[in-house]
């Protein structure tokens, strides 16, 4: 199998994982169920309170439920503001990251040259790592302030527990990340240039090596005569120089 044809399904499978972890990220975002409290009063009636990034929400054992969102955006923590900016940002980026690497694979045709193709997929991979990097930043944030919360024993407020849309996020965030590292590792080596590549054999830095291939006419006649670069075999006398038939073929160094 051709190096091209495993790289085409190398990036096939990195942007379905791309895929599938951009769409659990943004299945998290309307799900309520990102922290999660049971609370027993007597035998037959519980209440369940659960929350997200926008509302808090109760329910109780008789199929009851009620959903407030959070009166003030600016009496809200600084916390909840920056998970909510981090959860948009990963969306964002995925759909953009999305749209470059279909622009740059190599099994789609719709880019230009293969190297236009792999640097557009290398920045398409670049954005898959920002939007898993975002989506994971968020729930490993909010995850850290309920555990820290629920562990505190001088917290006396309402603890909560991880709900189910974190569990969810952390897996669309390693897809994510997995993703786009592989599919920026192997476009990389095929779009961008790097520096340790073989230059090819060095020669001497001699007189004669250091020129191109060129071309010779001699004085007085119209013979000509193309000499490829040879190595410098050492310094002839100019007499003996001068001394040559104008008739012959003249090496490059006769000229020196």
């Amino acid at each position: 199998m051709k190096y091209r044809t495993v790289v085409m399904y190398m990036e096939i499978g990195c942007f379905v994982s791309c895929l599938c972890g951009w769409i659990l990220v943004c299945s998290t975002l309307p799900t309520e169920y990102w922290t999660f409290s049971e609370v027993g009063s007597i035998v037959l009636t519980t209440s369940n309170y659960y929350s997200n990034l926008w509302k808090d929400c109760i329910s109780d054992t008789t199929g009851v439920s009620d959903c407030k969102d959070y009166p003030s955006m600016l009496a809200l923590p600084a916390y909840l503001h920056a998970t909510r900016a981090l959860a948009v940002c990963a969306v964002i980026t995925g759909f953009f990251g999305g749209v470059l690497a279909l622009i740059g694979m190599k099994c789609t045709k719709i880019g230009g040259s293969e190297i236009a193709n792999a640097r557009v997929t290398f920045a398409g991979g670049i954005t898959y790592l920002a939007s898993g990097f975002c989506g994971m930043i968020t729930y490993s944030w909010w995850a850290n302030r309920v555990i820290t919360e629920f562990l505190d024993p001088n917290f006396r407020a309402q603890k909560f527990e991880l709900g189910a849309a974190i569990f969810i996020g952390w897996g669309g965030s390693i897809l994510l990340i997995c993703g786009g590292t592989v599919l920026t590792y192997f476009s990389g080596k095929e779009g961008l240039p790097s520096s340790s590549s073989p230059k090819g054999p060095r020669r001497p830095a001699t007189y004669a090596t250091a020129r191109t291939r060129r071309t010779y006419m001699l004085p007085g006649s119209s013979r000509v005569t193309l000499v490829p670069p040879l190595f410098y075999e050492g310094r002839k006398s100019r007499a003996t120089r001068v001394t040559t038939k104008t008739g012959r073929t003249f090496s490059r160094d006769s000229f020196v």
